[in-house]
């Protein structure tokens, strides 16, 4: 009697679910509104149709939409560098974050001393909110500045990346990480603020999605040649060591490019003047000579 009852619960219990399933199954496949929703739908007044579009015309139609959105978006020189530098420093960026605990456990092993790992995550993400927040009262002409703020902000961490690979002192490590995540978010901040203003708001999915993928693009490529086994296979305090070469390439490109620009800006500011200043005179000698009791016909 007790298999019998535990049986005939076991039953109770299915029963319930299995009829449930098959009502959805049977009104889910017959569609009794569809006779009446379909005639309505085609009809003039909600003008749609049940043909299916060409699929070889609409992928043609939308690779052609979509290089034209990326001509457009890349065809500005000032998106292409701020993109650039996105790409090349996200790329670092994820690395360093990926190895750091490795490099901690190095210097400090966590079996034998103290470690603050996670505090000083946490401090770090604190700090890189602080950062990108302070952006928005900081006053700056980031069309003539912007590419040095990011040669200087990436010599900064660049240096932080050299502290850590050259020190022994988990403290001095951990304060490199700290001056280099927090520099990169207010980096990245300006950086968004910069492509986004200067972008169509429908575009924003393409130039970031964009961005993003060659970031890890060359991500992978880092990583197989760095690290794997299969390519150079660095020890990670060497690892270190370029990776700061990486970000101090990526701060001379875009120190020698700012310097250029301010170069430029300022010697089109004196041509400006130069021109401006024979025009000024002309426009006063007339008076002059009035006052003097001499006319000149010009």
């Amino acid at each position: 009697q007790l298999a019998t009852g535990t049986v005939q619960r076991e039953i109770n219990t299915w029963t319930f679910p299995t009829l449930v399933l098959c009502l959805y199954g049977f009104f889910y496949m017959m569609k009794p509104s569809e006779p009446f929703l379909t005639p309505y739908l085609t009809g003039p007044d909600k003008n749609l149709t049940i043909d299916e579009p060409k699929p070889q015309n609409h992928m043609l139609r939308v690779l052609v939409q979509l290089s034209r959105d990326l001509r457009d978006c890349y065809s500005s020189r000032k998106l292409l560098y701020w993109s650039l530098w996105w790409a090349l420093a996200t790329a670092g960026f994820n690395q360093i974050v990926n190895y750091i605990q490795v490099l901690w456990d190095f210097r400090a092993p966590s079996h034998s001393s103290a470690v603050y790992n996670g505090a000083v995550e946490a401090i770090a993400t604190f700090l890189s909110s602080v950062t990108s927040f302070m952006v928005a009262y900081v006053k700056v002409n980031w069309d003539l500045f912007g590419e040095l703020a990011l040669g200087i902000f990436s010599t900064i961490d660049a240096g932080s990346l050299f502290l850590m690979h050259f020190t022994t002192n988990i403290w001095s490590c951990y304060a490199g990480y700290l001056i280099f995540k927090a520099s990169y978010m207010l980096l990245i901040t300006i950086a968004t603020f910069q492509i986004a203003i200067n972008l169509s708001m429908e575009r924003y999915a393409l130039m970031f999605g964009l961005n993003n993928f060659i970031a890890l693009l060359i991500q992978t490529i880092l990583t197989i040649v760095v690290v794997d086994s299969k390519g150079l296979g660095l020890d990670i305090v060497t690892q270190f060591l370029i990776y700061g070469s990486y970000f101090a390439v990526i701060a001379g490109i875009f120190l020698i490019r700012s310097i250029c620009m301010l170069l430029s800006s300022k010697c089109r500011r004196k041509i400006a003047r130069s021109w401006k200043e024979p025009l000024n005179l002309a426009e006063h000698e007339p008076k002059e000579q009035t006052v003097t009791g001499y006319t000149t016909r010009l």
